[in-house]
């Protein structure tokens, strides 16, 4: 699994977009996050992980959710992953999906109003 997804968990959050501008910085850093939920079928994945009972499902419980090819949603939690979204574990031959929590507190915290 190629690039590392930023830690945007450790990084400082920010006010609300309500009560503050957001800094350049902390733009950049959220930006591809954004960009990542922007498209329907990452954002469902996004969700189907998130939601997952245990905290994580494996990519053989997220396929059959979709008319897509495996390799296209491989590419759609490629994007999660490097976008800090996800994180992911090769476990035989099947890859297990868990929501990062700090990054999507600090989504959250700028879109509070």
């Amino acid at each position: 699994m190629s690039k590392q997804a930023p830690d945007l968990a450790t990084s400082p959050c920010c006010a609300p977009l309500t009560q503050r501008r957001v800094p350049a910085e902390t733009a950049a850093a959220l930006a591809p996050a954004f960009k990542a939920l922007g498209d329907p079928v990452r954002l469902q994945l996004m969700s189907m992980i998130a939601s997952a009972e245990d905290g994580e499902v494996c990519v053989c419980d997220l396929t059959p959710a979709f008319d897509l090819t495996g390799p296209t949603i491989s590419h759609h939690l490629r994007v999660l992953r490097e976008a800090g979204l996800v994180d992911a574990e090769r476990r035989g031959t099947w890859v297990w999906y868990r929501a990062r929590p700090g990054t999507l507190h600090q989504l959250a915290a700028l879109l509070t109003s």
